[in-house]
């Protein structure tokens, strides 16, 4: 349409000669019946057999999953994809043809043979072409039972929106029944939190959940209890690293004409020609966890483009492409109301229950409700104990153990020392940071210092404790 306002609709002596005529884009229906009238083709083409139940699969697919495409291009160009890499995997093919190859030669040295009166070579060229024609027959009715399969469907939209649309394997399935486990491994403590996100990803990957609407979150909580090193955590396990986190600080958003760094500038402003971060960002990688840290300090126009992105699943973009948010994780971080303290009743739960009651109640104070009201969940994070930041410590330690790995130094770190930078760093309203600063202090730099000096080389070994005198002590063996 754009292409014929700009060229046809502004000469209206040109559009009178012509009538415009509207092509929409066909339905499902519609467009599996056109899928099986054109299969023909590319069954013979790639030499597989296409079912109807393929051809549905990749309509189906294709309409959920590729969103930046119309069909029946969309549906077509998956199973021609998926034919091409049926026909690849199907080794019998290429010995077919080298067997093929060979009986045309076989042929005209037997043509060759009679001409010349050589009667015995051309008996056994005939030989060796009735062995050949037989093998050939043979593998032909091989190669013509290769059928396509939806798994070689959903490898290719795989392959494309870096979706996971593949049946879920047994490796992969015992992962997302053990990934509360394998989150723990990095996050000590905030057992709700863990639960929750898991529940979200396993319903997220197995398909049971509202289509178009993304997972949300909100973490609430003190400063340094794990907020953001869940969202972290969850990101390397879906996709084996932690950069594959959309992390969005909203200390930059502060502002209204901020919000044009999400979905691009306006036409007419400088910067319209290049996509918006946020939309660009999904619109090339679909499946994502996107980290929306301190979301109180954003300015309310980012509410209203997050309302939308929650309830529809979906946000266009200053270029006019429709971005697809179904398959992404959002997590919103926030200390609302983490200020408050709860009176100790002296059980655990009951203090946590009404520590929740009173930190959502400061959220429907910061926040209005149809936000709230599009949020999968709030967590309330729990200050951390001293035997979850004593686990904690042991992680960081471990972080510096394989630093020392790497540089081939041997690093032993007592229990002593151990207990000594928990008793340094322990501080229930600031987490788990004041324990780094501690290790960076107590640990870091005494190696640092050593290795520097030239005490501590390659090869060698340290065992790192408190002496008597409370001071920390290096022990290079």
């Amino acid at each position: 349409m754009d292409e014929y306002r700009k060229h046809i609709e502004k000469d209206t002596a040109l559009e009178r000669r012509f009538q415009p005529v509207m092509v929409d884009e066909p339905s499902i229906e519609d467009s599996i019946e056109i899928v099986k009238g054109i299969k023909d083709y590319y069954e013979l083409y790639h030499n597989v057999k296409i079912t109807d139940e393929v051809i549905e699969q990749a309509v189906l697919m294709s309409e959920r999953y590729i969103t930046d495409r119309f069909l029946p291009d969309k549906a077509i160009d998956v199973i021609d994809e998926a034919g091409s890499r049926a026909n690849l995997k199907n080794k019998g093919l290429v010995e077919l043809e080298a067997l093929k190859s060979e009986l045309s030669s076989i042929r005209d040295e037997k043509e060759e043979a009679a001409e010349n009166d050589d009667y015995e070579r051309a008996a056994e060229l005939k030989v060796s072409e009735i062995r050949i024609e037989a093998k050939i027959k043979e593998l032909s009715n091989e190669c013509e039972n290769v059928f396509l399969t939806t798994e070689d469907i959903a490898y290719v939209i795989e392959a494309w929106t870096k979706i996971p649309v593949q049946r879920i394997n047994e490796v992969e399935a015992e992962k997302l029944i053990n990934l509360e486990d394998r989150l723990h491994k990095r996050v000590i403590g905030q057992h709700p939190a863990v639960t929750s996100l898991a529940r979200a990803i396993r319903r997220n990957r197995s398909g049971f959940k509202k289509k178009k609407k993304p997972s949300s979150f909100i973490f609430v909580g003190p400063t340094g209890v794990g907020k953001t090193e869940l969202a972290r955590t969850l990101a390397y396990e879906l996709f084996e690293n932690e950069d594959a986190m959309i992390r969005l600080d909203m200390s930059e958003y502060m502002e209204k004409h901020t919000v044009s760094k999400l979905i691009g500038a306006p036409p007419g402003y400088v910067g319209y020609d290049q996509a918006g971060f946020l939309t660009e960002k999904i619109r090339r990688k679909p499946y994502s966890v996107i980290l929306l840290d301190e979301i109180e300090k954003a300015h309310e126009d980012v509410f209203n483009i997050l309302l939308q992105i929650l309830e529809d699943g979906r946000l266009t973009d200053n270029q006019g492409r429709t971005v697809n948010f179904e398959n992404t994780v959002i997590i919103m971080t926030s200390n609302a109301g983490t200020s408050i303290k709860s009176n100790k009743i002296g059980f655990e739960n009951k203090e946590y229950e009404a520590m929740e009651a009173k930190v959502k109640d400061a959220l429907k104070q910061a926040f209005r409700p149809e936000f709230l009201n599009r949020i999968d969940d709030i967590i309330v994070f729990s200050e951390l104990s001293k035997e979850e930041l004593s686990k904690i410590v042991e992680l960081m330690l471990k972080e510096v153990v394989q630093e020392g790995k790497e540089k081939k130094i041997s690093l032993t770190i007592t229990d002593k020392m151990k207990d000594f930078i928990l008793e340094k760093g322990y501080n229930t309203k600031y987490g788990a940071r004041p324990l780094r600063r501690a290790i960076q202090k107590y640990v870091e730099d005494e190696v640092s210092e050593a290795y520097l000096r030239g005490t501590l080389k390659e090869g060698s070994s340290a065992t790192i404790t408190v002496n008597d005198e409370g001071k920390t002590e290096l022990i290079i063996a």
